[in-house]
């Protein structure tokens, strides 16, 4: 229960060690009384200002990383949505009753985002310890010893830093590397049978959570397509190669069974035997323009929508069963069927276009009701950007999007 009559921003001046809080364009939103007590800045030279021009590096240190180091740390935030801590850095400050000389300061930084509600960051929390004092521990018959763990701490911070920012590097490349794979893939949109389908494939921004989605569209006998889309627990190459198996095999499976049921069950059945397929969530829905019948099964996956022609969106959440390989024994998998006509639109799509933190998926379902009730009367290929463009956060998503929209 949210306790009332608390004064929080009294609270947050209050709070012990320096905390400021910036904007996504690392300007000042505000400051705590502990952050203008040591930084040797007033309010006025804080907030509203932004955070490098107050605090540049300094200009006599050719070495200095300070100021490139928190900014990368703030942007990694700012795309992830996740907290960054800082291996302790020296960030030299200029001094405000000598300006033009710099002090040496050392610095613990922790920098945390606030997330609005439609899952974008709205806010930075940036907290500092000053440790500087620590740092240049002398005197005394302890004084050499407090030197050597001086160097010893600042060595094994700057070590840290160097190799978080390999492992950096290193996944930005296999992100490259799975992206490509992702993409050679997936199917190339075109026609399937007489009808063409808008597809497109979103990968997460400045997250791990990446190759796991895939779509594909199969021509069935008779005037029938078959479409589907899935989500891999996982992520970066091993989710990209899972994704790629199991996609093939219900391409495969949909051509020769007899429904999306009985495919989602030869694919459940053959997960078992793939690493890393566990809990993947996938959809299959048959149109037969012939009897305008959509029938469809679901395994754990958000349910495709139906836009209809007078702007009403049904969800097709009859034929709902556990993600693939969550049962231990081989259960037969549910199927349903619903109506369309002529101009109806069918939707099917992934996890990260509707689903954001802290958030019950209803409201995601509805989100997206109402963006299709908006958007009715256009083109498939329109509708899927102004998708992206409405429902995405403006940040960028974390989690990757698949999309597939095919008028009936």
């Amino acid at each position: 229960m949210m306790a009332t009559g608390i004064d929080y921003a009294a609270v947050f001046q209050a709070l012990p060690g320096m905390v400021a809080l910036l904007t996504p364009e690392l300007v000042y939103a505000d400051v705590n009384e502990e952050f203008v007590r040591l930084s040797g800045r007033s309010r006025e030279q804080l907030v509203g200002r932004y955070l490098f021009d107050v605090f540049p590096d300094n200009p006599n240190d050719a070495g200095a990383t300070g100021a490139r180091n928190l900014e990368a740390s703030l942007r990694r935030v700012l795309a992830s949505g996740e907290r960054d801590t800082m291996a302790l850095q020296r960030y030299d400050v200029e001094s405000p009753e000598r300006p033009g000389e710099w002090e040496e300061r050392y610095w613990s930084p922790v920098n945390a985002p606030v997330v609005g509600p439609d899952g974008r960051v709205e806010l930075l929390v940036h907290r500092v310890e000053e440790v500087t004092e620590l740092i240049r521990a002398r005197g005394g018959p302890e004084g050499s010893r407090a030197r050597v763990l001086e160097a010893e701490l600042y060595t094994r911070a700057r070590e840290l830093q160097e190799v978080n920012e390999r492992l950096r590097e290193a996944h930005a490349r296999e992100r490259e590397v799975a992206l490509a794979l992702q993409e050679a893939m997936l199917p190339v949109p075109g026609r399937v049978g007489h009808h063409r389908a808008a597809v497109r494939y979103r990968p997460a921004v400045g997250s791990l959570n990446v190759c796991g989605d895939w779509y594909d569209l199969v021509d069935l006998p008779g005037d029938r397509i078959g479409v589907a889309v899935g989500d891999v627990v996982g992520h970066g190459l091993p989710a990209a190669g899972v994704m790629g198996l199991l996609r093939s095999a219900l391409s495969a499976a949909s051509r020769v069974a007899d429904g999306p049921a009985q495919a989602l069950e030869v694919l459940g059945l053959y997960a078992r035997s793939v690493e890393g397929a566990e809990n993947t969530t996938a959809v299959e829905v048959c149109v037969d323009w012939d009897t305008h019948a959509l029938t469809y099964s679901s395994a754990g996956h958000p349910p495709p929508a139906v836009l209809h022609a007078d702007g009403t969106v049904e969800f097709l959440d009859q034929a709902t069963d556990p993600p693939l390989g969550a049962r231990p024994d081989h259960v037969a998998r549910p199927q349903a069927t619903a109506a369309f006509t002529e101009g109806d639109t069918l939707v099917l799509y992934t996890d990260g276009l509707i689903e954001r933190r802290r958030e019950d998926i209803d409201a995601g379902l509805a989100r997206l009701a109402d963006a299709l009730t908006r958007h009715r009367t256009v083109d498939p290929e329109r509708l899927a950007d102004t998708l992206l463009y409405e429902l995405l956060p403006a940040g960028g998503a974390t989690d990757d999007t698949a999309l597939v929209i095919v008028r009936l």
